[in-house]
């Protein structure tokens, strides 16, 4: 069974860091591509960033620069460090399963709020 647990959200200020983690479980996370998209409040679902087994990552142009993907294989766990958090970052958070993907395996996400 796949499970997937996300943590690190919270309230920033704009310009501001968070780092999300993802603890994953149930299927071979060494070998499978995963991915972080958000949704925010009645807005579609946005893939965010990609990463491979091996370490390739792609981004958004809505990130790219800002935030960056990576992952620990031995700790099946994902990450995703955000710097310089704008307001039109504020989303809820989800980690999943694929290349690009915004689904269909998530967890239960987590909030990231960028406010003054």
């Amino acid at each position: 069974q796949v499970q997937l647990v996300e943590s690190g959200g919270g309230l920033v200020e704009p310009g501001g860091s968070l780092r999300l983690s993802c603890t994953a479980s149930g299927f071979t996370f060494t070998s499978a591509p995963m991915s972080w998209y958000r949704q925010a409040p009645g807005k579609e679902r946005e893939w965010v960033a990609s990463i491979t087994g091996v370490g390739t990552t792609d981004h958004s142009d809505s990130v790219k620069g800002r935030f960056t993907i990576s992952r620990d294989n031995a700790v099946a766990t994902l990450y995703l460090q955000m710097y310089s958090l704008k307001f039109e970052d504020t989303a809820h958070y989800y980690c999943t399963r694929g290349w690009r993907a915004t689904g269909p395996d998530r967890g239960q996400g987590t909030q990231v709020t960028v406010s003054s």
